[in-house]
């Protein structure tokens, strides 16, 4: 009996939600205009990014890196900075291909492909970032550690000491 009685009531509050605020599971929902929504889509990471680079990655290893911040200036020569990407790695005599890298406790391990002077190996690499400071750790020769210093972008100023 009771449920007789709400019948139509419960019929009227259904008609009070009304079509147009639900859409059927088949359709679209409708779009969302915020600012938020329509603000751009930020750009897609280069590709192989997304499977190698766990963590945040890039923007913490990814520049110039030289052992002397007055090396940063020189674009050949023994006494260059080195270059990260996340591809390459790429050095004085020596060009790597990054073929993976991992998260680890104190920073980032790459596996590298490399060339130099008509060789070819492989190697590890510990990065190790602190700021504008890396601690570069080779991990196929005995642990060799190499301090080096991040080189402004181009158009960037020197950060005063």
């Amino acid at each position: 009996m009771i449920l007789h009685r709400l019948a139509p009531f419960a019929l009227l509050m259904l008609a009070a939600c009304g079509a147009s605020e639900t859409n059927p599971p088949t359709d679209p929902a409708a779009p969302i205009n915020t600012p938020e929504a329509e603000a751009p889509a930020p750009p897609a990471p280069p590709p192989g990014v997304g499977s190698i680079m766990p963590g945040s990655g890039p923007q913490t290893f990814v520049g110039l890196w030289a052992a002397n911040r007055g090396w940063c200036a020189n674009p050949q020569g023994a006494e260059r900075p080195i270059e990260i990407s996340t591809t390459r790695f790429e050095g004085y005599e020596n060009s790597c291909g990054i073929l993976s890298v991992s998260q680890v406790a104190d920073g980032y391990e790459a596996g590298l492909a490399c060339s130099a002077e008509g060789q070819t190996s492989r190697e590890r690499v510990r990065m190790n970032v602190q700021g504008d400071a890396m601690r570069l750790t080779w991990l196929n020769r005995n642990s060799a550690v190499v301090s080096l210093v991040r080189c402004p972008t181009p158009g960037e100023t020197e950060p005063s000491s």
